[in-house]
């Protein structure tokens, strides 16, 4: 016999069923070792579920005008916005973590929107991508994003928007690179498209790159703004791939 995977999962966790098909929809539940993908799956009885702790957002800085947060992965921008009672000035996918800014005031929001559109932004991003990359990679391809109500199709076109993503490698272990991406833009999904589009995807961005894991190794690092300069420091699950992060002077990069 049969069952519903949210069901089995809201049984051995002692949990509704509501909170069950979330856990699965977040990407924290884990069977046999893989990423529990759909929540009406129909498993076993018998099956046993490994659930990751939903890790709580870190607030890095505050002050009268601005919250800068490490978002989890696993956790919506928009959950953040309704959490600490600020507007959102960039957002993150879901899978992402990292570095995220909210405004208390919107006549300054409005002041930054302007920053970030005429360019003025500094941005970057870590990740882990699949392959060697061996030297400083510079990617200029237009982007053409079509968005839907419920989704946002992304792919690279000489009908899209300019997008510029430099890819600098950091180490490199067991043919994966731990990389500092920077972008001069900020295309939806476009550090994923860039890199899977030049051969050395994300590693977990199921989307572009076709490469499953635990989580999505992407992590919105540093951002300089006007006078402020915040950085987000990596969780622990970046030391997976054998990286020795801790050799790593992030102050420099």
């Amino acid at each position: 016999m049969k069952e519903k995977a949210y069901k089995l999962l809201a049984l051995q966790e002692k949990i509704s069923n509501s909170k069950a098909k979330e856990l699965i929809d977040r990407g924290l539940v884990f069977y046999k070792n893989e990423k529990l993908k759909l929540a009406r799956e129909l498993l076993s009885k018998s099956a046993k579920f490994v659930v990751k702790e939903q890790k709580k957002i870190e607030i890095i800085f505050e002050d009268e005008k601005i919250i800068a947060v490490n978002k989890p992965f696993a956790m919506l921008s928009e959950e953040v916005e309704k959490s600490l009672q600020a507007r959102l000035l960039n957002r993150l996918d879901k899978e992402t973590s990292g570095l995220l800014l909210l405004c208390k005031n919107e006549d300054f929001r409005l002041k930054c929107i302007n920053e970030f559109k005429k360019q003025n932004v500094y941005k970057s991003y870590i990740a882990v991508l699949n392959g060697i990359v061996p030297e400083v990679l510079e990617i200029d391809e237009p982007i053409l994003v079509k968005k839907t109500q419920n989704k946002a199709f992304v792919k690279i076109s000489k009908e899209g928007q300019s997008a510029y993503t430099k890819i600098i490698p950091l180490m490199i272990n067991a043919k994966k690179t731990l990389a500092k991406i920077i972008i001069k833009t900020g295309r939806t999904h476009q550090i994923r498209l860039h890199t899977a589009f030049a051969g050395y995807g994300v590693v977990g961005d199921e989307r572009y790159a076709k490469i499953p894991s635990q989580r999505m190794y992407l992590h919105s690092f540093e951002c300089a703004l006007f006078d402020y300069h915040f950085r987000a420091d990596l969780d622990e699950s970046f030391e997976k791939f054998g990286f020795e992060l801790k050799n790593l002077n992030f102050k420099d990069l």
